[in-house]
This record gives structure tokens, C-alpha cells and sequence, in this order.
């Protein structure tokens, strides 16, 4: 990395980010302002789901600006693919780690969250204000079936990205689909279980002898659809949404079959077509998908809840960049974190397909809601250029009609 990169103290961390990028020549200086309002523009504008979200960066940091090294900035996206969490974030924090180290990991976290956890906690407010009226329900009716059709193409894409041919990466996908298909729950010991036969399978492992080693809140805060929560409920929303942030890898859709068994099987805080909305919000706003938390949060206990919800599932994915970037590079290339990782992916790529089934059987329940899928996927598979938020909208606009016409 250019001293252009290093003029602002980081957090004792600077033996990381010391190497020049000879591949790129010269980089150009920038201040952390300025890459803060780079992530800004990105969380209010960045559409099209994680993968969209770290091209963008590429293009952008690296390519046009030439602020960030080709170096750093793979790098940072192998940590983020090797960590659970939601990729684009996590890709976030990194570069402003290489910036700043811990404060400009910090920051650019908040700069790059923040613009979709205000949209989404304004649609929250006009969901649980008004989500019983006729006009929402027809649009949520059409959004619910595009949301499957873009599911299921997303799992199609992470089959390709990261199962290719290899036999045993598609044994623990068909069976962690048809587990998440015949559970309608996500059962995070089949990801573990994954990842460990991958690691045993790939990279046995060698044995070596072990190192030595709330009643003064306003209500309002608090009051979701059901009402005020208490505390013991929003205790729980930290708990599991934490245990979200902290075991799903890969693609922020890979959260949806997590939280739905949660959110609607175990605790019964929302119903399917309620948590399909909350997935529908979060794919129509930009930023991170994974923003839905916060809607659900919402939901569950009021504004309070979307901030808990919201710290729940990011900070672990914060933690697991800034924690392990000053000594990443040691480890990176290890074969059996590589295998580890491969067997939990693979078994997060057969969870979403098992979802978009899960979830399909609710949103898909007539013939304009199959006309509404099939179209969809028709668009998203032909039109590459379209944004995904326009589809969706079209979609709901779409279902709207359908009620209307048909007077329901």
C-alpha cells in the first residue's frame, strides 16, 4: 500500500496493509472524508444485492479512483467470503480498515448501513400504520411472488459460483435444501456438519497437541404489530439475530432461511406473508439485503426493535473483520479453512433453495401470483440490465391491479 493510504493513524494494525501495489502503480490520495461519502452514496444508491454491491467497489475504488490496491481489495473480499455475515458489508468494513484501521473500519460500516436502516425504518412505520389497507395488500400480493422468482435465480447463480462440479459440495447442498424444504427451518448444525465433512474430506486435518493457552422507554419505542414488547422479547431479538449475523455465510439472501425459522417457526413473532414483506422491503431499498432485520425488528417491538435487530446482525460481521484483518494474511490461503468454508457455503446455497420453496408455497397460490413468478423470472434471466428493485415494484403495481380488477 502507498503512503497515500497510511497518512491517517490507524490502531497499531499498519504491518498489513505496508505492501505496494506494483500491479497498479501509484495510487491516489484520498481522505477517510471522502471515502466516507463514497459509502454513503453506495448505502443510499447501491442496488442489486451483494455481489452488485462489491463490483461496484471494484469499479469504482479500484479501478476509477484508483483509491484502493487490486491487492487489498481481493483480499478483503477473500475475508469477507471466508466470514459469516453479509458479504458487501463485511467487503466494506475491510476497506476502510486498510484506510484507518479500527476507526475507518467503524465509520465506514455506519456510512455504508445507515442510509437503508433509516428507508427501511420509514417503510416500517408506514407497514404498521397502514399495512391493513387494501392498496398495500395488493402490492405486497405481486411483490411476494417476484421475491420468489428472484430467490430462486439467486440460488441458481450461487450453484454455479460455488458448487461447480464438485460431487461432495453438491451432496451437502441437496441435502441442506431438502432439510430446510421438509424442516421449514434452517438448522445451523447442518451448516457446521458441512463444513466439517468438506474439511475432513478436502483437508483432513493433522492431530497436534493443543496450545496452552425497558418500563422507562416511551411505548412508542417498543410497539410493534402485536403491541409493546418487553424486555425479555427484545433480549431475544439481540440473541438471535446476533446468532444470525454470526452464522450465515455467503450471499445476504442466505439469511432469509435462517430467520425464517426463527421469526416465524420458533418464536411465531410474524406470519409467512408478514416475513415475506419484511424480505420484499429489503430487496427495494439499497444497501445490504440483510437490512430486513431491521424491518422485522420493527415489527416485533417497535423503532427499539429495528436498532437491536440491526446491532444483532452486524456487529458480528464487524467483529469478524476487524478482529482477524491485522493477522489475515497468515492464514488466508490455509487449505482447511478453505474446506470448512466450501462445505458451509455449499450448505447455505441448498438452504436458499430450500426457502424459495418453503416461501413459494405461501406468496405462489393462484394464477396471477404464477403468471407474476414465471414473468419475473422471464425478466431477470433475459433483461440483465434491469435493476431488481424495478422489477419488484412493477411486480407489486402489477398485483395491485389484479386486486382491484378483481375487486378483493
Amino acid at each position: 500500500m502507498s503512503t497515500a493510504q497510511t497518512d491517517t493513524p490507524g490502531s497499531g494494525d499498519r504491518t498489513a496493509r505496508e505492501e505496494p501495489s506494483s500491479e497498479q502503480g501509484t495510487l491516489t490520495p484520498f481522505t477517510l472524508g471522502e471515502l466516507l461519502l463514497y459509502f454513503l452514496r453506495l448505502g443510499s444508491l447501491g442496488f442489486g444485492g451483494p455481489i452488485a454491491l462489491a463490483g461496484y467497489m471494484q469499479r469504482d475504488l479500484v479501478e476509477r479512483r484508483r483509491w484502493i490496491s487490486k491487492h487489498d481489495y481481493l483480499e478483503g473480499l477473500a475475508l469477507a467470503q471466508l466470514a459469516p455475515g453479509p458479504l458487501a458489508a463485511q467487503l466494506a468494513i475491510y476497506l476502510g480498515w486498510v484506510r484507518a484501521g479500527v476507526l475507518g473500519a467503524s465509520l465506514v460500516s455506519l456510512a455504508f448501513i445507515l442510509p437503508s436502516f433509516v428507508m427501511v425504518l420509514a417503510l416500517s412505520f408506514l407497514y404498521v400504520r397502514f399495512g391493513g389497507l387494501p392498496w398495500m395488500q395488493g402490492l405486497f400480493y405481486g411483490i411476494g411472488a417476484a421475491v420468489i422468482a428472484i430467490i430462486a435465480r439467486s440460488a441458481v447463480k450461487l450453484v454455479r459460483m460455488t458448487l461447480a462440479r464438485d460431487a461432495l459440495l453438491w451432496v451437502l447442498f441437496g441435502v441442506s435444501a431438502l432439510v430446510t424444504a421438509w424442516t421449514e427451518s434452517e438448522i445451523v448444525w447442518v451448516f457446521l456438519a458441512s463444513g466439517v465433512i468438506a474439511l475432513l474430506v478436502k483437508a483432513p486435518p493433522r492431530l497436534k497437541r493443543p496450545p496452552a493457552t425497558l418500563s422507562m422507554l416511551a411505548p412508542w419505542l417498543v410497539t410493534g404489530l402485536q403491541g409493546a414488547a418487553d424486555t425479555p422479547t427484545l433480549f431475544k431479538i439481540a440473541v438471535y439475530f446476533a446468532e444470525a449475523g454470526a452464522f450465515v455465510f455467503g450471499s445476504g439472501l442466505a439469511i432469509v432461511p435462517f430467520l425464517r425459522g426463527g421469526v416465524v417457526g420458533q418464536f411465531h413473532w410474524l406470519t409467512d406473508q408478514q416475513f415475506l414483506d419484511a424480505v420484499a422491503v429489503a430487496m427495494i431499498t439499497p444497501g445490504p439485503v440483510v437490512i430486513t432485520v431491521a424491518f422485522i425488528g420493527y415489527l416485533v417491538a417497535g423503532p427499539l426493535g429495528a436498532v437491536v435487530a440491526a446491532l444483532g446482525v452486524f456487529l458480528p460481521c464487524y467483529l469478524f473483520v476487524i478482529i482477524p484483518a491485522p493477522y489475515y494474511r497468515r492464514f488466508a490461503g490455509n487449505r482447511s479453512i478453505r474446506a470448512f468454508v466450501e462445505g458451509v457455503t455449499a450448505a447455505a446455497t441448498g438452504a436458499i433453495a430450500g426457502a424459495a420453496f418453503v416461501l413459494g408455497r405461501r406468496a405462489i397460490v393462484d394464477v396471477p401470483t404464477v403468471l407474476i413468478f414465471l414473468g419475473t423470472l422471464l425478466v431477470i434471466v433475459k433483461v440483465k440490465k434491469l435493476p431488481e428493485p424495478v422489477t419488484i415494484l412493477v411486480a407489486g403495481f402489477v398485483g395491485w391491479g389484479v386486486k382491484v380488477a378483481v375487486g378483493r
